[in-house]
């Protein structure tokens, strides 16, 4: 009542002033401030993140009171970054501040669900049977079977115990152990990284029976395929923090302050030190208002976009006109890089063909190896799996560091040989390797014609082509006849570097007869030839591709790619990734701090992971555990294969 009584004389009670009048004093009622601390009262604050499956693992308070989430805020005591960087905090978002809604929503599953139908048979079944008989009887009534099984997907679930759905799958695995072998169960489940002892113990328990494990980052696109096929990894990328150290950035299908919003702060302080960014993005996205230019391709170019890109670089950087920034037309910081980290040195086999018009070619077919060779060069370990290069007189030379030095038994003879360093392995020389069989040091050559193919011109509902020549395009390549025998053994290869395929490749006119004569020709990967399909313009893209890669040349290696889910989205997502990857190796940013590229969707890693395997796949009771690419596995066992569209 005195409450009420307040309010009706809240004009008429008496009030102090205060500085001036500036401010009052009032004596009434303020009982209405404890719904506030009540709302804010807690009991203990800990640590925790939030399993909002991305890679911030932001570190937050998480306020509890009675055993409920009440309100959560970041973290302030993340260590301090060194002296000429910005700190990482705070770190979290909008998503991660409001995932205790998630925890108390009506719409969470709090409680096991099952199958109207199936739990209506299955408990008529257990008053007659134990638990395995009882799903027998009901698998081995046709009629029972499909009247679950034809109202997948509509819905019907009704509450049950986790007693009871775990009699349910414990029986059906048995069962089906039993009836067709334990490799026909299979469980799938995502990000060990996010949770690893709750991931390990199905995967554990899978294991133990005999079941079989599905892959997950590639099936649902995390996992960009390039990554391995390129590197034989997982997607090692940087830390975000390492833009800061960055001089130009990309953010191609990433839209960072969106999808990396921990990190965003990095993208916009590093402008500060006068890095330009630029965005690739379909849409008018939060990452292009940052960025200082944005281009707009039509979904799914992005690889005419970054072979486009590559061809300006190759042009520009590797075929130049002479001046003082680039003598010889080359940029030295790209040529050292290329003879010293990438294939392009590498001979690649060329093979002759039949096209479908009749007509014969060569294409290229696979490396070079030692085991080619007679007496396989004198490598009695891995020779299969060694590649070669010239050098500079033109010989064939063996070189450190390809995957062949990694393995082998102890003691061996190439043991220590799998690094970088420029020698050749068999007597440790110093060796220079020729990106080109064109390059001074004279060999004997010929010129001759190699086809490549070219999706380009396909029609398709939802891109522009560009057709060029069908499905095949030819350009003139500098090969070398390799003798491969001892005198009296004619055995020889037409061979050629992996850089000079890639020019042919990219369109590069060498005065060979084949390749644009300009950016403007409306040939296979030019500037021009991209615009028709991405409908970026061709200066826009010039001015793009020439400014990464002169960055790149005066920073060595400091441009870089971020890159995300929306390139890796798609059928043909390695293709849109590698015309990346390549344009980054040109520019010699792999590997450097500030430089290359930033994937930032399935690259969790374990730091224990090779104890934590033990746990997971039960290794410390039977190895090795059965496991199976998760992609081929839904295609075929889901019929998604009856709905293929692409010809092959």
């Amino acid at each position: 009542m005195s409450h009420f009584l307040d309010r009706l004389n809240h004009f008429a009670m008496p009030k102090e002033a205060f500085s001036g009048e500036h401010g009052v004093t009032t004596g009434e009622d303020r009982t209405w401030e404890d719904a506030y601390r009540n709302r804010w009262a807690h009991d203990k604050i800990v640590r925790s993140t939030h399993g909002v499956n991305c890679t911030g693992s932001c570190s937050w308070k998480i306020y509890v009171k009675g055993g409920i989430v009440t309100w959560e805020t970041q973290q302030t005591d993340y260590p301090r970054t060194r002296w000429d960087m910005p700190n990482h905090e705070p770190r979290g978002c909008a998503r991660g501040a409001s995932y205790s809604w998630y925890l108390y929503s009506a719409n969470r599953v709090k409680h096991p669900m099952v199958r109207g139908r199936l739990l209506k048979h299955w408990r008529a079944a257990r008053l007659q049977h134990g638990p395995v008989e009882a799903w027998a009887s009901i698998q081995a009534d046709e009629g029972k079977r499909r009247d679950y099984q034809k109202v997948r997907g509509l819905g019907g679930f009704v509450r049950s115990s986790w007693d009871e759905v775990n009699e349910i799958i414990a029986a059906a695995n048995v069962y089906t152990a039993k009836q067709y072998g334990p490799d026909r169960v299979v469980g799938f489940s995502p990000i060990p990284a996010m949770s690893m002892v709750s991931y390990a113990s199905g995967a554990r328990y899978l294991s133990l029976i005999g079941g079989v494990c599905l892959s997950f980052y590639d099936w649902y696109c995390d996992l960009p395929p390039s990554s391995p096929q390129v590197w034989g990894e997982q997607t090692d990328v940087p830390e975000s923090a390492d833009w800061y150290n960055s001089t130009y950035i990309i953010a191609w299908g990433s839209n960072v302050p969106q999808t990396r919003t921990p990190d965003a702060h990095f993208f916009t302080e590093v402008r500060y030190k006068g890095a330009k960014t630029v965005a690739v993005t379909p849409d008018y996205s939060e990452v292009a208002k940052l960025s200082d230019i944005w281009l707009h391709p039509k979904q799914g170019t992005d690889a005419a976009l970054a072979m486009a890109m590559g061809h300006v670089v190759l042009r520009e950087f590797f075929f130049g006109e002479d001046s003082a920034a680039l003598p010889g037309g080359r940029s030295a910081y790209f040529d050292d890089y290329a003879r010293r980290y990438t294939d392009l040195p590498m001979l690649v086999m060329l093979k002759e063909a039949t096209l479908a018009d009749g007509s014969k070619t060569l294409v290229p077919d696979r490396y070079v190896r030692a085991s080619d060779f007679n007496g396989k060069l004198g490598q009695a370990n891995n020779a299969e799996w060694k590649t070669l290069g010239f050098d500079a007189a033109g010989k064939v030379v063996l070189p450190n560091g390809s995957i062949g030095f990694r393995w082998g038994p102890e003691g061996r003879a190439d043991s220590g040989k799998w690094n970088l360093e420029d020698k050749e392995a068999r007597h440790d020389g110093e060796v220079k390797l020729k990106l080109s069989v064109l390059e001074e040091g004279g060999q004997a050559h010929e010129v001759v014609d190699v086809a490549f193919p070219y999706f380009a011109g396909n029609a398709s509902p939802h891109f522009t082509p560009n057709a060029q020549q069908g499905d095949v395009n030819r350009a003139r390549v500098p090969a070398v006849r390799v003798r491969l025998g001892k005198e009296g053994d004619e055995r020889y290869a037409m061979v050629a570097t992996v850089f000079d395929l890639q020019a042919a490749q990219y369109g590069i006119d060498r005065g060979l007869g084949s390749g644009a004569k300009s950016f403007d020709d409306d040939a296979a990967y030019t500037p021009a030839w991209q615009e028709a399909i991405t409908g970026v313009k061709r200066d826009q893209l010039i001015t793009v591709a020439r400014q990464f890669a002169e960055n790149a040349h005066k920073t060595h290696g400091k441009s870089m790619v971020i890159i995300g889910a929306a390139m890796n989205h798609w059928y043909h997502s390695d293709m849109n990734y590698r015309g990346v990857i390549n344009l980054l190796m040109m520019c010699g940013c792999i590997g450097k701090s500030g430089g290359g590229w930033s994937h930032y969707v399935g690259q969790e890693k374990l730091r224990p992971q090779t104890g934590w395997t033990a746990l997971a796949f039960a290794l410390d009771w039977i190895r090795p555990p059965r496991q199976m690419n998760g992609t081929s596995f839904f295609y075929a066992h889901t019929d998604q294969w009856r709905y293929e569209k692409l010809g092959v």
